[in-house]
């Protein structure tokens, strides 16, 4: 029953700790959100025309005016020239029309002559007002505009030979005068000179009028307008013409400038004049919070960052991000107070350390970004668009120094340190954005800015100092000065070892130096290690004499028992050291070092001692029951415990011998499975080897054998 009510409260558990961890994030969100909005909502001027603007005033976004860039545009169009092209298949057609119009007409008046000779005595003579009609009907498609009824009389009533004469002398003038361009402003000119040609030539009288008709009418503009190559040309010129913009930052009115109908219309556009609450701002810092979220999510999934797994830890950093909300949002309300430059002084070095030494390095990197997004805009106030560029990039290059600075294993006296590195920086970043600015340098603002930047180095490391002993304490952090602390050989569980278990306390120091210098070689953390080596056998001081390194001059009390009750002995001691460490409070880490540095290994001298006696052991008694090691630094302790452990027990070690031994311990941990759940990687396994055969070498190194006194005095006599 007791196990039945375990499993389904484990579920529970998963269950409420998944509602936390999205509660955590919700109100991450809200933070982020909360903080923002009063600088992202558009500002609104109570201002009129002709009146005098109550401060500079700046556009915060860049809008297109519509109304100057189509006149912009109008005016561009208004400067070109239209296109016209040369027809010169014109004069062709032309000539044509001409040798249609005579021919008509010679047809027509040879076929009212055969019809005359063919009459026969009664019969009507052809009508001339038919023919008249029907070659004005005929002609007058071929013709620009309509020739009159006297000038087609004068065609039908000619001679063919009349008719064949005025065509070519119709048709040559026609065309020499439309070889040449003729625009249509010159055109009546164009007929003027075709009609003197005509004339000039033309020796019958009787056809003048009619000839004169004709050739007017054909003589046509052959240079004409080309719309489509007009309209290419305009939309090349347009596309080329630039809109008019009022581009953010741009100046639309200065302090106590009479504001004209063209500065009004500028900040109507812009929605300073606006008072309708529009939704836009709203939506877009909320997918802005959104990206930033998932960002941190993505991050802590795919990092083996502290907050992964752990509510604690996330906790923890919202806890950091509002406190960092909260002081950039006090001091962007500082600005009422028109201090110059006061933003600089704001701590952002501040949550980078916080996080470094409490989590991790890599995710205080991170944050930094995350952090001087936000503050870039919260600080907008005094910028002209949504994100203070300047202060960008001064809050993620002051975060990156003061994680750099602090290094991965921070000290008190570090931190100060790297308070004066972060205001040296500060201060050159604040130089550097002046002469990238083109900024004229007034002696007494800039001072004011330097000044300002150089004390958010120090006021950053006094919060990080002043801020630490309380989120250390709190939350149970296992930070480097807390490690630090815990290496104090007058800790109570230090001296109860010392005490009670002197041997077990030389061999956990042995452990120490092993286990710290092959984490610090393969990159893991070298002061977790040394202090978790300390305390991993505390659990041997409940019951001291049953190992084998505090039994000096004694007799093995193991001699007296049964194999089964000297291996429960022994398996109990990491669990009892897990319980003596989580009663006195220790950190989780150095709890999990205690209870995983044996693993799942088995008790083999028992094991087989128990064969020997004929008994039928079962292996599961003779192991120990877990977990494996879950990180490396647990991992590297437990093979370092199993190395100082070995090496103590060879009578004379050498090179050869310890590193032949080490190499087996390594394989067989990785054969016995010992390793899987760790993340530690073959040649991280190599580099451990090799290191602790480099200490173990400094430690077991050969000594001159120094003569006995007895022997010597033997052998002078």
């Amino acid at each position: 029953m007791k196990n039945k009510t375990r499993n389904m409260s484990r579920p529970l558990l998963r269950l409420s700790s998944r509602t936390i961890r999205v509660g955590l994030f919700l109100l991450l969100a809200i933070l982020l959100f909360g903080s923002m909005v009063s600088n992202v909502v558009p500002d609104r001027l109570d201002i009129s025309l002709s009146e005098p603007a109550p401060e500079d005033i700046r556009a915060p976004i860049t809008v297109e005016h519509e109304e100057q860039t189509i006149e912009r545009r109008q005016e561009a169009v208004a400067t070109i020239d239209p296109v016209y092209v040369l027809r010169s298949d014109y004069a062709q057609s032309q000539t044509e029309k001409v040798n249609a119009i005579f021919g008509l007409a010679i047809q027509l008046s040879s076929d009212m002559e055969r019809d005359e000779d063919e009459l026969t005595e009664g019969d009507s003579p052809p009508e001339l007002e038919e023919q008249m009609e029907y070659m004005q009907e005929a002609v007058n498609q071929d013709v620009d505009r309509d020739l009159t009824m006297s000038t087609i009389e004068t065609l039908l009533t000619s001679s063919s030979e009349q008719l064949r004469v005025a065509r070519d002398i119709v048709r040559n003038s026609v065309f020499e005068v439309m070889n040449e361009g003729i625009s249509v402003d010159e055109v009546p000119e164009a007929r003027d000179e075709a009609e003197e040609r005509v004339l000039h030539s033309l020796n019958s009288s009787r056809l003048h009028d009619a000839v004169t008709e004709i050739t007017r009418s054909l003589v046509i503009a052959n240079y004409i307008y080309d719309d489509e190559a007009t309209s290419e040309q305009v939309q090349l010129l347009l596309s080329e013409v630039d809109p008019v913009l009022i581009r953010e930052g741009q100046l639309l009115a200065q302090e106590g400038e009479i504001i004209g109908p063209a500065a009004y219309e500028q900040m109507r556009l812009v929605g300073l004049l606006d008072e309708t609450i529009t939704p836009y701002p709203y939506i877009g810092l909320l997918i802005f919070t959104m990206v930033l979220l998932l960002m941190f999510r993505f991050y802590t999934v795919q990092t083996s960052s502290p907050i992964k797994h752990s509510n604690r830890h996330l906790l923890l950093y919202v806890i950091v991000f509002f406190i960092m909300l909260a002081l950039m949002t006090l001091i962007s309300l500082l600005s009422v107070l028109d201090v110059h430059g006061v933003i600089w002084i704001t701590p952002i070095a501040l949550g980078a350390m916080l996080l470094a030494q409490l989590l991790n390095y890599r995710i205080a990197l991170f944050s930094v970004v995350l952090l001087s997004l936000c503050a870039s805009v919260i600080y907008n106030g005094s910028a002209a668009g949504a994100f203070h560029s300047s202060f960008l990039v001064y809050a993620i290059l002051s975060g990156f120094s003061g994680v750099f600075f602090i290094g991965k294993n921070p000290r008190t006296g570090k931190i100060l340190q790297a308070g004066v590195y972060i205001a040296l920086v500060n201060a050159a970043i604040v130089t550097v954005l002046h002469v990238f600015n083109n900024q004229q340098l007034v002696l007494s603002t800039f001072g004011f800015e330097i000044t300002f930047a150089i004390l958010s180095g120090f006021l950053s490391a006094v919060l990080t100092l002043g801020l630490l002993p309380f989120f250390e304490t709190g939350f149970n952090i296992l930070s480097q000065t807390k490690l630090i602390e815990l290496t104090n050989a007058n800790h109570p569980l230090l001296r109860k070892i010392l005490l009670e278990a002197p041997g077990t306390y030389h061999h956990s120091v042995m452990v120490a130096n092993l286990a710290e210098a092959a984490c610090e070689a393969i990159g893991a953390n070298g002061l977790l290690a040394r202090v978790g080596a300390y305390y991993h056998d505390v659990g041997k001081t409940k019951k001291p004499v049953y190992f084998i390194e505090n039994q000096l001059q004694m007799d093995n009390p193991h001699d007296r028992l049964p194999p089964k009750k000297s291996a429960a002995l022994i398996i109990a001691h990491p669990y009892d050291g897990a319980k003596m460490l989580e009663a006195h409070q220790m950190p989780k880490e150095i709890v999990d070092i205690a209870k995983q540095h044996h693993g799942t290994t088995m008790l083999k001298y028992f094991y087989y001692k128990a064969k020997e006696m004929d008994e039928d052991p079962k292996e599961e008694a003779y192991r120990y029951p877990g977990p494996k090691a879950q990180f490396k630094e647990s991992a590297v302790i437990g093979i370092a415990d199993s190395v100082e452990a070995a090496v103590r027990s060879m009578s004379e070690p050498s090179d050869a011998k310890i590193k032949a031994l080490v190499d087996a311990i390594i394989q067989d941990r990785l054969v016995d499975q010992q390793l899987d759940e760790c993340d530690i990687t073959v040649r991280e396994l190599a580099i451990v080897a090799s290191s602790m055969c480099e200490t173990l070498h400094g430690t077991f190194h050969s000594r001159i054998e120094y003569p006995d006194e007895e022997k010597e005095s033997k052998s002078a006599q």
